[in-house]
């Protein structure tokens, strides 16, 4: 077993959120493969790893370039053996380059997103500052882990990284079989009493971090595109959105509440809407990466309605026809798919789980490490 070292340099517990769950299933479960530490920041408690946390660094945004954090993490990684280090994100890739030099370790860069460009959709001016840095990281380290193929394809083509030197390393699920029909039942009629609702009231769900501009973009697509067209149906239906940061102009959705939209804000327990949803939807048309809340659906069994974007890094082939996809602005398209995809009874296979199931995504991680020698 490999003594590794993860460096992240923000909050993941509790893990809550797509980034917070991503980082802190993956050093979970590969925990269990190799002898993993954690360098971290101060508001990550540590009693909520299963795993040696060192959570020595401020949260101050100056901890991205805090060369006083050096001395700390080469004491660490002497003091435990470390061989191998993995940043996620490239930001504190510099750091990582630096411990490479001095402690000799292998560095593995876990790419979420390709940074630059979610920033440039998003219209930061200075996301060409970022995109040199970031392939400037990934060149100069020995492993690049990628969120999806789509991403790995911009590495290899953009940053010149060679194909030996990266690998798709997906995000990913705690669980590996759809939930029960008891389970479904039992949370839907929970969310039909709780929104007074009668029976029969087909449910449509988005969820995310609500700030996010392309989450942000995403529910106006729903408000003012999609459900425009979807009304005129003759369904009882609702969109649920939940999720936390809604700009306060947005006035919590209420002047759609008469609609048939239901903001349900952030809520502690999000499984309880994904299985007693319907349908998920994701008209999401900007950002990078691989959309966490969509994996999660599929997951649950949810039938899922997306744009093309709103699903790189999702193959629609081990979906058993449970994901269907539109043109990123086609809001016809997409309506008429939600009515379609209400009468779709057929489940998630086990293929689907093959792939995106935490376990086997970290043994393919765990290979790769032990391999870079």
């Amino acid at each position: 077993m490999a003594n590794v070292l993860s460096i992240v340099t923000y909050k993941i517990f509790p893990a809550k959120l797509g980034g917070q769950k991503g980082i802190a299933l993956f050093n979970e479960y590969f925990s269990k493969h190799e002898n993993l530490f954690c360098f971290t920041v101060k508001e990550n408690d540590p009693s909520l790893a299963s795993y040696k946390v060192f959570n020595l660094l401020g949260n101050h945004r100056l901890r991205y370039i805090n060369i006083f954090s050096f001395g700390v993490i080469k004491k660490i990684i002497k003091e435990n053996s470390i061989t191998h280090v993995i940043v996620a994100h490239p930001y504190y890739g510099w750091m990582a380059l630096l411990l490479k030099s001095f402690c000799k370790v292998k560095v593995i860069v876990h790419s979420y997103n390709i940074e630059a460009e979610r920033f440039k959709t998003i219209g930061k001016w200075w996301w060409k500052i970022l995109w040199h840095y970031e392939k400037f990281i990934h060149q100069k380290a020995d492993f690049t882990f990628c969120i999806t193929a789509e991403d790995r394809n911009y590495f290899l083509e953009k940053y010149g990284i060679p194909f030996q030197k990266s690998s798709v390393i997906t995000y990913g699920i705690p669980w590996n079989c759809i939930p029960s029909t008891i389970e479904k039942a039992e949370a839907k009629n929970y969310l039909l009493k709780k929104y007074s609702l009668p029976s029969g009231t087909r449910l449509f769900l988005f969820n995310g971090t609500l700030d996010y501009v392309p989450n942000l973009n995403a529910i106006r697509n729903i408000v003012e595109k999609i459900n425009p067209l979807f009304i005129t149906k003759n369904i009882g239906y609702k969109i649920i959105i939940c999720g936390k940061g809604l700009p306060a102009e947005m006035n919590e959705l209420r002047d759609y509440s008469n609609q048939n939209i239901i903001y349900a804000g952030f809520v502690d327990d999000i499984s309880i809407y994904f299985n007693g949803a319907d349908v998920f939807i994701n008209p999401v048309n900007d950002g990078g990466g691989i959309k966490t809340k969509l994996v999660e659906s599929l997951g649950y069994n949810l039938n899922v309605v997306s744009t093309l974007n709103g699903a790189i890094g999702v193959d629609k082939n081990i979906c058993n026809g449970k994901l269907f996809l539109c043109e990123n602005t086609n809001w016809k398209t997409f309506s008429d798919k939600m009515e379609i995809a209400l009468d779709l009874y057929q489940d998630i296979p086990s293929e689907f789980f093959e792939h995106f199931y935490w376990e086997n995504i970290v043994a393919q991680a765990a290979e790769i490490i032990n391999d870079l020698n």
